[in-house]
């Protein structure tokens, strides 16, 4: 393909510059290459001549309008009626809303909204759950929706850009790790005298491990019930109730004036590195296998999600950089809200 022209879905687009210095992006309405071309010597000929080139203001058009004009276009597709089904439930949900206004938080707030979604209750529209496989092809016939809308002069370019940053969901069947309550007790009671303040904090908190063991003192606010991280691993600080549990394991700590950190080796008396050989001697004395440091923060947060906290509390708290990350724990939200609570376990 020559430079300045470009394939978007099966219309030939055109690339240059203005007058302004600004690239300046135009469909030419056509398939073929001669007639891209045509198009470009004349805008690049405008140009050389100072003249800016008339662009075509994109009218404010409905998703409901581009759903009908891609219905259109559809019938003539495979898999119409399957199609035509997705298109009718994103309609449902978008309808009036301008194509103007779509990013990517929006598409990425329709995949939480379907995989936490409950059971419809008798004749209700109300959606239900979806799992990651249908709800990424939701996403890829939005996607494509706006591809073509950009072709037929719907709706600018960037918005397409803005919702292609929407990443699909993982859809691999692999089991996400994590331990009833009654495993969370038996493996506290199988816990090292020294470790079991460690575990019951991830637990409660879901922090990881590295945050855990390079906690310190000054970040541990027992009156008013929480603790302020830092540095973590996305660089954002983070703010982690206490809930009672975890208020009186810390409470029941010994704290030296001579070390800073909340859990430390009283041998060498500095802070953990790793407490990799304690860890699985508790978990071989309770029975349990298959599971890591690192589950006992996907445990609380499965915990959280099946007692009925929302996934944007979820993804503050665990300090997600993105909601992608958080959506792995959707599938376990029951399908009505119960009361939000934190607190998870008992020593």
């Amino acid at each position: 393909m020559a430079k300045g022209i470009y394939k978007r879905g099966n219309v030939l687009w055109i690339a240059y510059v203005g007058p302004d210095g600004k690239v300046i992006r135009e469909t030419s309405k056509s398939t073929r290459f001669k007639d891209a071309e045509t198009l470009l010597i004349k805008r690049r000929q405008a140009v050389r001549e100072g003249k800016m080139p008339e662009i075509k203001r994109i009218a404010n058009h409905s998703f409901n309008q581009l759903a009908d004009d891609y219905l259109k276009w559809a019938e003539r597709q495979r898999a119409f009626r399957q199609k035509k089904l997705i298109i009718s439930q994103l309609t449902e949900r978008f309808g009036m809303l301008p194509l103007r206004r779509f990013d990517t938080r929006l598409v990425e707030a329709y995949q939480s909204e379907r995989l936490q979604a409950g059971k419809p209750k008798h004749n209700s529209t109300e959606a239900k759950a979806n799992k990651p496989a249908t709800i990424n092809r939701h996403i890829a016939t939005l996607k494509h929706m706006f591809t073509k809308a950009v072709e037929w002069d719907m709706v600018e370019e960037d918005v397409l850009k803005r919702i292609r940053r929407a990443k699909l969901l993982e859809e691999n069947n692999r089991r996400l790790r994590y331990l009833s309550k009654e495993e969370c007790l038996t493996l506290i009671n199988a816990c090292d005298k020294h470790i079991r303040p460690i575990v019951i904090t991830a637990l409660n908190t879901g922090m990881r491990k590295g945050e855990i063991l390079s906690l310190k003192w000054d970040n541990v606010d027992l009156k008013h019930g929480f603790i302020l991280l830092d540095k973590t691993k996305n660089g954002d600080r983070r703010e982690i109730p206490i809930n009672e549990t975890l208020r009186s394991t810390l409470a029941g700590l010994v704290r030296r004036l001579d070390l800073a950190y909340v859990f430390f080796n009283a041998e060498t008396e500095k802070a953990f590195t790793n407490i990799p050989r304690s860890f699985n001697s508790a978990l071989r004395r309770a029975s349990i296998k298959d599971f890591t440091f690192h589950d006992l923060r996907h445990t609380f947060a499965s915990h959280l999600v099946m007692s009925g906290v929302d996934l944007t509390t979820i993804r503050e708290l665990l300090g997600h950089k993105t909601l992608t990350m958080t959506l792995r724990y959707a599938h376990l939200a029951p399908p009505t809200r119960l009361r939000q609570s934190i607190s998870l376990m008992t020593a």
